[in-house]
């Protein structure tokens, strides 16, 4: 994956233009964008877990899934990973203060999803006929 970096000449409202096929937000919109990434936005902001009781939580993900979304969420500043010094080591994943306000939003999600999920079933059943 290439990563768009800022540069000292970059207009920072062009990195944050969505609707920009080369600005920066949409290249971080779509990494957090992804069913995985919001999946462990909301289960960790309930609590700190160890990588196998986040596994544990979010049914249907694999180890190379939820390696790559932490990784991906540690990169940008949204989960934070502690190595505790004991052997064999403990690692800890927890939402940083910007996923804890990213997470904010993924709540606000959730309730929709709950909102309309009866609406949206209907219209996929008329749909589907």
């Amino acid at each position: 994956m290439v990563t768009k970096q800022l540069k000292g000449s970059a207009d920072p409202v062009d990195e944050a233009d969505l609707l920009r096929a080369d600005s920066l937000a949409r290249e971080i919109f779509s990494d957090v964008a992804n069913k995985w990434a919001l999946l462990i936005i909301e289960i960790l902001g309930e609590r700190t877990l160890r990588f196998s009781e986040l596994r544990n939580e979010i049914e249907g993900i694999s180890h190379k899934m939820l390696t790559q979304n932490l990784r991906m969420l540690e990169r940008n500043g949204l989960v934070g990973r502690t190595v505790h010094p004991t052997v064999p080591p403990r690692v800890e994943y927890a939402l940083t203060e910007a996923g804890t306000a990213l997470r904010k939003t993924v709540d606000g999600m959730c309730d929709w999803t709950h909102r309309y999920l009866g609406h949206i079933e209907a219209a996929r059943h008329r749909f589907d006929a």
